[in-house]
């Protein structure tokens, strides 16, 4: 079985293997399951997290054997690439990857299935389990990615404690049990619990956070800001990545300021900085100023009306005017 390498960004020399995914060419949905199994994205920079996540699944499976419980949770804001990470660590692998959204309106029953009522062929009808997201994820190898971990319901987490815990069995409704396999990860992802506008999300009940290992996800500094252009647009002129991620790295910092004066409650994410403005280069590459048409058509309509003022001073402060030459060598 081959063996994939992780390398440390900070220190290219230290690096993690990890077999790859071997799947059972006699699983009852080997095609279900190989479909589930994300491409590469050749674009993706691991500023870190990856090779973490490799660092503890390494020694979980290697050097534990698998008997210590450990489940790895992302914390951090919209657009700091959580689910990115999880998902090409998935594809780097080559592991079937289910992101399952425990939102409020997620029941047990839909992670753990429930009888269903068919046809019979006959006129008449017959009761069948019909296995819910996780429970199919759950019966072959599998990356599993229970997203908006602090948004989901009491009875969602309780069904939940048996399977995390050192037990790593669930426990169905038709009284099937399931054992957690040892080719299969459980990765969670959160945003912060604050003041900030993310609705329906709560204090994880400590029972359930004491199940997970919580690792903080920042946005990105400027050096991986300027690794990830370098890698994604080699050929964007310097004077526009420049400027666009001091406005980032500005605009998060006011965006986590404790300063009430300058704290704002619209962040720009990753999708902003790396698509949507080089995306609005490319469409006003041959207006006047490309940088501000893409500001005002790409970046400002998601911004809350009472963070416009502040944007726009940042704009001002930094910017002011785009550079006269053509965003693409």
């Amino acid at each position: 079985m081959a063996k994939i390498q992780f390398t440390n960004p900070k220190d290219t020399k230290e690096v993690v293997e990890i077999e790859e995914c071997k799947i059972d060419s006699k699983l009852n949905d080997l095609s279900s399951r190989k479909n589930r199994i994300p491409l590469i994205d050749e674009y993706y920079v691991d500023l870190g997290t990856q090779f973490k996540l490799a660092q503890a699944i390494k020694a979980k499976v290697d050097d534990f054997r698998n008997s210590i419980p450990i489940h790895i949770a992302l914390k951090g804001h919209m657009g700091t690439g959580k689910d990115h990470d999880i998902e090409q660590f998935a594809a780097k692998l080559n592991y079937p990857y289910y992101r399952i959204p425990l939102s409020g309106e997620v029941r047990d029953v839909t992670l753990l299935g429930s009888v269903q009522l068919y046809g019979d062929g006959k006129g008449g009808t017959e009761s069948r389990w019909q296995d819910g997201e996780l429970t199919r994820a759950l019966r072959g190898p599998a990356i599993v990615n229970l997203s908006e971990l602090n948004a989901a319901g009491p009875e969602v987490l309780f069904a939940l404690h048996s399977l995390l815990d050192r037990h790593k069995k669930l426990e169905l409704p038709n009284g099937e049990v399931i054992e957690l396999r040892n080719d299969t990860f459980i990765f969670g992802t959160m945003n912060p619990t604050s003041l900030r506008d993310y609705a329906g999300t709560q204090s994880l009940n400590k029972a359930f956070a004491d199940r997970w290992v919580i690792w903080e996800k920042p946005f990105p500094n400027k050096e991986q800001l300027e690794a990830i252009f370098q890698k994604r647009y080699p050929k964007l002129q310097n004077q526009y990545t420049d400027l666009i991620i001091n406005l980032a790295i500005e605009i998060n910092n006011s965006f986590m300021s404790d300063d009430i004066s300058i704290n704002i409650e619209t962040p720009m994410s990753l999708r902003t900085i790396v698509e949507r403005i080089p995306l609005g280069l490319n469409i006003y590459k041959d207006s006047e100023d490309p940088l501000l048409e893409s500001w005002k058509n790409f970046v400002l309509p998601h911004v809350d009306k009472e963070d416009l003022d502040h944007y726009k001073t940042l704009w001002n402060t930094i910017v002011r005017k785009g550079p006269s030459v053509k965003p693409l060598l």
